[in-house]
């Protein structure tokens, strides 16, 4: 059995490119930053921050570049993937691994402005029964929040509809 899955909640370092391809598909990349923090042997207190390169195709890329900024806060589901070209100028093989996104969650505004109490955003759950208690371990959460967050469905959707957008 093999598995390819990554699982984020970090904040965009920038605004979303949004572009389209030749054929029509939009694709839209953006960087996500994650920071992990711990104490050294001496007591002190140590942080370091992951940048992580994300491709979102089609409708999520469309909803992410319409609705997200610099410092908007994720949680994100997808695959690595790594692609390599030849470099034009060096001749070097050169290499990028991405995320390639598969769902995604809004999490707070850059500064906070959703207006309530700091919390994370649930990972997407299978059914509406086991959304409302999925722990999020991703987060470091210690408690789970009773209230259920709306989210965009894409799969069952034409169309994203401005009343459906959580915030």
């Amino acid at each position: 059995m093999n598995v390819n899955k990554v699982t984020l909640v970090g904040r965009l370092t920038a605004d979303p490119e949004v572009r389209t391809t030749p054929t029509g598909q939009t694709v839209t990349n953006f960087s996500l930053a994650t920071t992990t923090s711990w104490k050294d042997q001496s007591g002190e207190k140590k942080e370091k921050t992951e940048f992580h390169n994300i491709v979102a195709w089609a409708k999520r890329g469309e909803v992410i570049g319409q609705y997200c900024t610099k410092g908007q806060e994720l949680y994100v589901e997808g695959r690595l993937e790594t692609r390599n070209w030849d470099d034009k100028d060096s001749g070097k093989k050169m290499y990028r691994t991405e995320i390639i996104l598969e769902n995604f969650e809004f999490g707070q505004k850059p500064g906070g402005a959703q207006g309530g109490p700091s919390q994370p955003p649930r990972p997407a759950a299978q059914d509406t029964a086991t959304k409302a208690t999925a722990p999020i371990a991703a987060a470091g959460a210690a408690t789970v929040a009773t209230e259920e967050i709306p989210t965009i469905n894409l799969e069952d959707e034409d169309e994203v509809k401005i009343e459906d957008v959580p915030f």
